[in-house]
């Protein structure tokens, strides 16, 4: 009697072929999940069993445990974020402007920024800087009556870029490269009366400036009329005197009290 299954030898060709291919397919695959590259700009965080292990990855070939690790990029560029906001001056004033904050996360901490705030770099705007960007600017202007921020506009500006850099440097997680002010918007009949302000103040500011103008040439001629006594004229009357003039003024110390002197002039 015959069998229908076909006697199949375990140590024939067909097997050791067909384990080659396993083997070979399961070392690319493990070579595939080992490395990973992290292209330039990037950071990349990794995690072992869900816990961040390591110093963050730099730029390039890489290697991982496979299927033990995984793999989270941060992005550590330069970022550019415009801000419209609107806040409180010291005398109750609303002013809206728009506040651009350059800022990039500091590649030795992505592996902290991801363990305790945000699993993405998309994250790190809304949940570190904008916070903090709004508390320094609602901090900084509850400081300053409308007028004064209007005038000096560039001095405020500088201000909030001290306090949010402060702010966020107690962290560490990011580095606030530059800060901007822009597009100051206040109710229109204020911006009417700082203009007047600013007008009365260059006013002033004028006629102060004439005023010690004119102390100052008051003083000169004071100094000057002081310093003319009878030696200096009778100088400065040799010095422009042409032999002509037939009256000329008695030499000081005279006892002729002062009396001209008349010589005959020339002919």
């Amino acid at each position: 009697m015959t069998t229908p299954f076909r006697n199949v030898t375990p140590n024939g060709p067909g097997n050791a072929a067909t384990l080659i291919l396993v083997l070979s397919f399961t070392g690319f695959l493990l070579l595939t999940q080992s490395l990973f590259i992290v292209p330039a700009g990037q950071v990349a965080v990794v995690t072992t069993l869900g816990k961040v292990s390591g110093g963050s990855r730099r730029p390039g070939l890489n290697f991982k445990i496979p299927f033990v690790q995984a793999v989270f990029p941060f992005d550590v560029r330069t970022q550019v974020r415009p801000e419209k906001f609107a806040s409180l001056t010291k005398d109750l004033q609303v002013i809206e402007a728009t506040a651009t904050v350059k800022y990039a996360v500091r590649a030795s901490e992505a592996g902290r920024v991801y363990s305790t705030i945000a699993y993405s770099d998309r994250e790190v705007y809304p949940r570190i800087i904008q916070p903090s960007l709004l508390k320094a600017l609602k901090s900084v202007f509850s400081q300053y009556e409308l007028v004064e921020i209007a005038s000096n506009w560039s001095k405020i500006s500088g201000i909030v870029e001290e306090t949010i850099t402060k702010e966020l440097n107690q962290f560490e997680y990011v580095d606030v490269q530059a800060f901007d002010l822009t597009g100051l918007e206040i109710a229109e009949e204020y911006r009417s009366a700082i203009e007047e302000k600013q007008i009365a103040e260059q006013k002033l500011l004028r006629a102060q400036t004439e005023v010690k103008i004119a102390e100052q040439e008051a003083l000169r001629y004071e100094t000057l009329t002081k310093s003319l006594d009878d030696q200096v004229l009778f100088k400065l009357f040799l010095d422009k005197w042409n032999g002509e003039t037939q009256v000329v003024p008695s030499l000081p110390g005279n006892k002729s009290g002062g009396t001209p002197v008349i010589v005959g002039g020339r002919k």
